[in-house]
């Protein structure tokens, strides 16, 4: 029964997200805030990850393509589909959840537990609409951002990498980049992202701002929101897959 408790709080708290605004000028300087947390505070592991996940998928491409048949531009072309349909969106998203994730939902945690949020209702603010929505807008406007950084990062990371190794040089890296590329790759990527976007900030705030109890339950909640943003994001990563992608 908890299970479907929660369910119904949480499209509770989703439904009453959606209500006009009391003042728009304070929920737009919220809304910036968060981008800001989100984007900027989040730009310097994903941009490490990236590099550094392309980096080695270059490497173990080389390595596990040891027939003389294989072009060597198909290193570029595997690495390339790797990096934008996968890696990008899906493991710099679970990063994420614990970055931005956890951020959220112990600041909301922390506001409840000191009662901020009941203070905030006193006084006539729709705190679901305060707290959570911007949070969630600025979600789904930085998280996709960062995917297509990670995208950019990512082959650069194995175009310099196969370069370093000297296992592959600039102009066919470039050559197999631009061999049978699919622009719905990119699309699928973009597509995921925005799916993601919502379920970490939704997950996270959820567990946030229904929490109860003092610091260690504010601890709780935030490993418990980290943990399920990263399973559903598993899950819709195949859901996505299976009616997207062609067969």
């Amino acid at each position: 029964m908890t299970i479907f408790s929660d369910i119904g709080r949480y499209l509770l708290m989703v439904k009453g997200m959606f209500s006009k605004p009391e003042n728009g000028r304070m929920y737009w300087k919220e809304f910036i805030h968060q981008c800001t947390e989100i984007g900027f505070g989040s730009l310097g592991i994903v941009a490490i990850i990236s590099v550094f996940i392309g980096a080695v998928s270059t490497i173990q491409t080389a390595y596990q393509l040891v027939s003389p048949l294989i072009p060597t531009s198909t290193i570029a072309q595997i690495v390339r589909d790797t990096v934008i349909l996968e890696f990008a969106p899906t493991l710099v998203c679970i990063v994420l959840a614990g970055v931005a994730g956890s951020r959220i939902a112990s600041e909301l945690g922390n506001m409840r537990v000191s009662e901020q949020i009941d203070a905030l209702e006193i006084m006539g603010i729709k705190t679901k609409t305060y707290l959570i929505l911007p949070k969630i807008a600025a979600a789904l406007l930085m998280i996709p951002l960062l995917v297509v950084i990670a995208m950019i990062l990512g082959i650069w990371g194995g175009r310099m990498a196969g370069i370093a190794a000297g296992i592959i040089d600039g102009y066919t890296f470039d050559k197999g980049l631009k061999e049978f590329f699919v622009p719905f790759s990119v699309k699928f990527a973009l597509i995921k992202a925005y799916v993601f976007a919502f379920i970490i900030s939704s997950i996270a705030a959820f567990y946030g701002y229904y929490v109860k109890g003092g610091a260690l339950e504010i601890g709780r909640a935030s490993t418990r929101a980290v943990v399920v943003s990263c399973i559903l994001i598993l899950f819709a990563d195949y859901i996505l897959s299976a009616l997207l992608l062609p067969t």
